[in-house]
């Protein structure tokens, strides 16, 4: 084995000297001792890296005969494993090799190529360039890698300058030239070629290939640099623009730069952005801008910060310093953080938070879990009890009474239910409430912040919301709420931030200055850079190439983390690319599931990760939790997965969680999903996601329903026309539209689209009940775009066409539907006459195989619809008689939506006859069902009523208030149903 690459995968290569001079081998590493390693100069740190590494060779690293070359192999397989990075690829070719072979004897010629390749990889190399390949005259230098670089794009750029003037002054008998190209993009790299003679890390990708065309459009001795290179490395040289080029092999023009030397602008800052910096506030002025927020919260007058800044810039650590500056003061610490991979799962901060705080863990039974939340929430009422179990999908078992609630007003009580818990911790004295990277928020958690907002000003709370500047808060304006922004550290401030990453330690002056010099005021650049100096041992090794060469945080801190993953070696990154595949906080048992390591080789790679600060552990193994230190360490983590391992990581951590974590996929099927579809399995995220979508409408949370069924839209048509598909794609386009109609009103333009979409997968069935389905879905849309026309051709070629087909349900939907657009278009002759046959055919249906109308049954509508064409009509008598059958009816089904269509029929009669009290009767009772349940548009119709009753009455303001409450609420939902016009 290869002790000296072996060191340099662990980041001990600045111990390669000592271990050379004193002769140590692969033989010896399992034999040297903590006080050997201490004697040949290695830090505490290292020797406990070091004796970890040499745990993970095994046994056979003492027998170097045979197995030493199984040890190096499998060393150079986790080493050189292809992963996707942004790199920094340089091409230099000879000038004029072809005529120097035509006039030098080929041992001359072997001697200068000879010279010449030497003074490359000498050159290079001093800048961080590893030559990948020598093809002739023409040489293949990486920036970035193997070792990751911050600042590659910089370094190749100040190497080419470097290698013009060193080929120049080889002292050859004849003068040597270079053209030297250089591109920056993602590629792939790696062990491509793994097996014999032709092993070499290799690069798939566009961007070798722009270097080499680079190189061919620049004249001897100038080094040319594409767009991405030159946006990297900003004004730190001077170039000559070369304008757009038309390039072989590139589908669009390029726009390459010659460099023409360094530049001489004084800040880097400056010549990386090219603007002024935003002058720079202290941490501490912030700090106590909280504080005084705080104590104005503490007084009763609740106050919301928004704070907000670019990843990296401490929003994080500013929200620990303010919990440490009040920990002794008595005060309730509610945490809520949001995730990229549960935007789309309704409140999902909110129940991680619960059960965290109710101490639920997985393997608790479920009565277990239950006495945990009672003991959380008590004294809370049953009803509480059992919203907030459901919330957690936890099984009551009786425990709690059933809830008797539409999903609309379910969720609204469970916002009053978490209002109320944080009202009666409020009484307990001041809260902390921090809800961190608002930015990844799920929609319900946006509207239940909404309610948060608007009742903190009555409540001792401070709120404080993190979030990234892409997020545009809607509550900014309001008396009670701060902005606040975080800028870049000044030099005082990231002196002080260093000496806090070094503790008790000291680093020199210069070395400190440096620092801040290169971080540029990022404090997470600034911690990063300060880690990596200290861990390396050697300063000047570490700054020569760790400089923030751009301030577009996530490709930065991407290379700045990446160089950090690899000196951890190739144990830890591995783990951490698994651990970023499964989240920002992961279990351990759930890693180590999926991970596929033996226990010993999977923590020791876990400590690495926590000691280097990318990762926090909290709790003990196997019970323990991790959580990347920041967002961007897992996406740094996640992004160098070529996509097959990506896939198969995702595909094994939806295996384990759907074999082994049952709970998690019951209550959370977004996150399988998510896994299915990242794992490219279209079939199991198309079932999950279908799965989540119902779930989400069953708790109203419809805008993530939406989400959910589009999600799963996609998948099918990925799918493409299997058996089935067609049929399958229409159901999930009718589910959409349903989610639709109830998150966006019925004139919504996408509810539109998802109906024609499933009108056209439709026609692609045989299925005529499909067809008819959707010709019923459509009947709303159609009412309240004024449509009734539209509808009616439809609904007459469908009972022309399929009338022999269709069960006695679906006609009767059609005859109802066809009626009520006749009513709406004012034509009472043609809606009664559609009406009475629909509830002829009504009679004959099972009431459970009815078809629901607007969230009624439908002899509930079709009766109303009647009695009002009816009394429309004159037939006074008859209207009435219908409104008797309508009470009857109803009386047996008892559902909330009938009763309060019932009653607004009702309502129709005693306006008629002039029955005053009674009208204003039932429209309070309507308006107080819609209320508890959440139904919109007959409250509109309710309040509508209830105005006319009061305004007969002798009560004519409030009448007046109702008749323009009803007037916004319908305007409100965009619709216009009733079109007398023939259009």
């Amino acid at each position: 084995m290869d002790v000296a690459a072996w060191l340099r995968g662990l980041g001990l290569q600045q111990y390669e000297q000592a271990f050379r001079d004193n002769a140590i081998d692969a033989e010896v590493l399992p034999e040297l001792t903590d006080a050997d390693l201490e004697k040949l100069g290695m830090l505490l740190g290292h020797r406990k890296r070091f004796r970890k590494a040499v745990v993970g060779l095994g046994p056979s690293s003492s027998h170097p005969d045979a197995s030493t070359d199984d040890i190096a192999a499998q060393s150079r397989t986790r080493e050189l494993s292809a992963e996707r990075r942004q790199l920094t690829v340089m091409f230099v070719d000879l000038v004029g090799s072809t005529a120097l072979a035509t006039r030098l004897d080929p041992e001359d010629l072997r001697e200068i190529i000879g010279a010449y390749h030497r003074c490359v990889a000498d050159t290079v190399a001093h800048f961080g360039g590893f030559v990948a390949k020598h093809m002739g005259d023409g040489v293949l230098v990486y920036f970035g890698y193997p070792q990751a670089h911050e600042n590659a794009a910089e370094q190749a750029v100040r190497a080419g300058l470097a290698l013009v003037d060193a080929v120049r002054r080889l002292q050859e008998p004849e003068p040597l030239r270079v053209r030297i190209g250089i591109g920056t993009g993602q590629v792939v790299v790696g062990d491509l070629i793994t097996a014999g003679e032709g092993h070499e890390r290799g690069v798939v990708g566009e961007t070798p290939n722009l270097a080499a065309r680079l190189q061919a459009l620049a004249e001897p001795d100038a080094v040319v640099i594409g767009p991405q290179t030159r946006q990297l490395v900003g004004d730190l040289f001077e170039y000559r623009d070369l304008g757009a080029v038309e390039v072989k092999g590139f589908p669009e023009p390029t726009h390459p730069y010659q460099v023409v030397r360094e530049s001489a602008v004084e800040s880097r800052f400056e010549a990386l952005h090219g603007t002024t910096p935003t002058p720079l506030v202290g941490r501490e002025e912030e700090v106590d801008l909280l504080q005084r927020h705080w104590h104005r919260a503490k007084s009763g007058e609740g106050r919301v910060v928004l704070l907000s800044g670019e990843p990296g810039i401490g929003k994080s650590r500013l929200t620990v310093t303010l919990q440490e500056r009040i920990q002794n003061e008595p005060h309730t610490r509610l945490r809520y953080f949001c995730s990229p991979h549960h935007q789309d799962s309704a409140l999902h901060p909110t129940i991680a938070q619960l059960e965290r705080a109710a101490g639920l863990e997985r393997d608790d039974p479920p009565e277990r879990k239950l006495d945990k939340l009672a003991a959380l929430l008590a004294p809370a009422s049953p009803e509480e009890g059992a919203l907030l179990a459901e919330l957690l999908s936890l099984p009551t078992d009786g425990r709690f009474p059933p809830l008797q609630l539409t999903p609309q007003r379910k969720k609204e009580k469970t916002f009053d239910a978490l209002l109320r818990r944080l009202e009666d911790l409020a009484r307990q004295g001041p809260v902390l409430m921090l809800f961190e990277d608002v930015h990844w928020i799920d929609p319900s958690s946006r509207e239940l912040l909404d309610l948060v907002i608007e009742r903190v000003p009555r409540l001792p709370v401070l709120l404080l919301l993190t979030f990234r500047p892409e997020f545009q808060p809607p509550w900014t304006g309001q008396s009670h709420v701060t902005v606040l922004v975080l800028n870049r550290l000044d030099r005082r401030e990231g002196a002080a931030l260093v000496q806090r990453v070094v503790g008790t330690g000291d680093l020199p002056s210069d070395v400190v200055a440096e620092i801040i010099e290169r971080t540029d005021g990022v404090p997470l650049f600034v911690e990063e850079l300060t880690k990596a100096v200290l861990e390396s041992g050697n300063a000047r090794t570490v700054l020569s190439r760790a400089a923030a060469t751009v301030l577009n945080v996530p490709a930065t801190l991407h290379a700045s983390l990446m160089a950090r993953l690899d000196r951890l070696g190739s144990a830890a990154k591995e783990v951490a690319q698994v651990g970023a595949v499964l989240g920002r906080e992961l279990s351990y048992e759930l890693l180590a599931a999926v991970a596929q390591r033996n226990a010993a080789e999977l923590d020791g790679a876990l400590d690495q990760l926590v000691s280097a600060g990318l990762v926090f552990c909290r709790g003990t193994r196997p019970l323990a939790t991790y959580l990347f230190k920041h967002a961007l360490v897992q996406d740094a983590a996640y992004g160098t997965l070529l996509r097959a391992k990506r896939q198969e990581l995702h595909k094994r951590v939806a295996d384990v969680l759907e074999e082994k974590w049952t709970e998690i996929t019951e209550a959370q099927p977004e996150l399988l999903a998510h896994h299915f579809q990242e794992a490219g399995d279209w079939a199991g995220a198309l079932d999950h996601w279908q799965k989540a979508g119902g779930a989400a409408v069953a708790r109203a949370a419809t805008r993530e329903a939406v989400s959910h069924f589009a999600s799963a839209i996609d998948c099918s048509r990925r799918l493409g026309d299997v058996s089935g598909g067609a049929e399958r794609m229409t159901r999930l386009h009718l589910a959409m539209a349903n989610a639709l109609m109830q998150a966006e009103g019925y004139r919504s333009e996408r509810l539109g689209k998802a109906l024609q979409d499933a009108r056209l997968a439709a026609a692609n069935t045989a299925s005529v009940e499909l067809q008819c389905d959707v010709a019923l879905s459509l009947a709303p849309f159609f009412y309240a775009t004024g449509r009734n026309q539209d509808y009616l051709t439809l609904a007459e070629e469908q009972l022309a066409n399929d009338a022999d087909l269709l069960p006695t349900a679906y006609l009767s939907g059609l005859w109802a539907t066809k009626g009520i657009a006749h009513f709406n278009r004012g034509e009472q002759p043609q809606a009664a006459e559609a009406l009475r046959k629909a509830l002829d055919l009504i009679d004959r249906v099972d009431p459970s195989r009815r078809i629901l109308f607007a969230g009624a049954d439908q002899r509930v509508s079709t009766q109303d619809y009647l009695s009002g064409s009816l009394t429309i009509l004159g037939f006074i008598d008859a209207a009435v008689e219908e409104n008797e059958r309508l009470v009857r009816n109803v009386d047996q089904f008892d559902k909330p939506f009938d009763l309060a269509w019932r009653l607004l029929a009702q309502c129709d009669l005693c306006a008629l006859f002039g029955q005053y009290e009674e009208l204003l009767e039932n429209a309070t009772k309507i308006v107080e069902i819609c209320e508890r349940h959440g139904y919109t548009a007959r409250r509109s119709s309710a309040i509508r009523w209830r105005g006319h009753a009061r305004s007969h009455l002798g009560e004519l303001d409030a009448g007046i208030d109702d008749a323009w409450e009803s007037m916004v609420l319908w305007r409100g939902q965009g619709a216009v149903f009733h079109t007398p016009e023939k259009a």
